[in-house]
């Protein structure tokens, strides 16, 4: 069975400006100027994995530890710098809260906005918004601006569109931690279920209870390097040695 994710010395390579310019009015004059000045970092650093169908795969580490560089890598959201990224299926990816939605638009027309995102026709939502709406709970808030949502309402609704169809493989990074325990709990029931049916995951998480208690491996992200992987208990405790 060939792997549904595969990262060969894959590295991301940003180029950021040394000091905070306010505007790109100022920033234009001072280039022009020659005074400003670049800080050069990896964000990932010659990363090697490989993630099997039906895995669910956790991903630990502080933040700023590439984390999110490389659940945006897998999603083909950013290109690597240097490396090969191989991916099989379909991707529906949960990177942050309110990603691909837009706040002045309601929450009904960003559900067609998000599905056009993730790649499914205007009749495909259509007969999907039912069952979106159902899930997510949201009852009469769906015809109200998004930016009137709370984190909560946003997740909700980010979580019931990217997982209303079974995907190949689900990214989920963190955007579970906000919301209640009730929708947090039908949320986790509807990973399970996918990967009884033979979809990947790939999780971020803080909680390490979390990650021993759905991951059959993970790795721990350090300053963009591959600290280590493995079995979850074996991983997490590297991680706890280390801090």
């Amino acid at each position: 069975m060939e792997p549904l994710i595969q990262l060969e010395h894959v590295s991301v390579h940003y180029r950021a400006p040394s000091e905070r310019v306010a505007t790109f009015k100022e920033y234009a004059i001072r280039r022009l100027q020659g005074k400003i000045k670049h800080r050069e970092f990896l964000a990932l650093k010659d990363v090697n994995l490989t993630i099997n169908q039906g895995e669910v795969f956790g991903l630990i580490g502080h933040n700023g530890a590439g984390k999110s560089t490389l659940l945006k890598v897998v999603s083909r959201v950013l290109l690597p710098t240097t490396g090969r990224v191989v991916i099989r299926g379909r991707v529906a990816p949960l990177l942050e809260v309110g990603a691909g939605f837009h706040p002045e638009l309601t929450g009904h027309e960003n559900i067609f906005l998000n599905g056009a995102i993730l790649g499914f026709t205007r009749t495909q939502m259509e007969n999907k918004f039912q069952s979106i709406l159902d899930f997510s709970e949201l009852g009469e808030f769906i015809d109200a601006p998004m930016r009137t949502y709370s984190s909560g309402m946003w997740a909700r609704l980010g979580f019931a569109v990217a997982t209303d169809e079974r995907p190949d493989i689900l990214i989920v990074d963190e955007v579970l931690a906000v919301g209640d325990e009730a929708f947090q709990r039908k949320c986790f029931a509807r990973i399970n279920r996918f990967r009884e049916e033979g979809t990947t995951i790939l999780l971020v998480a803080h909680n390490m209870e979390l990650i021993q208690q759905m991951c059959q491996r993970a790795a721990w992200l350090h300053h963009g390097e591959l600290k280590s992987l493995g079995e979850p208990d074996e991983v997490i405790q590297a991680y706890r040695q280390a801090q």
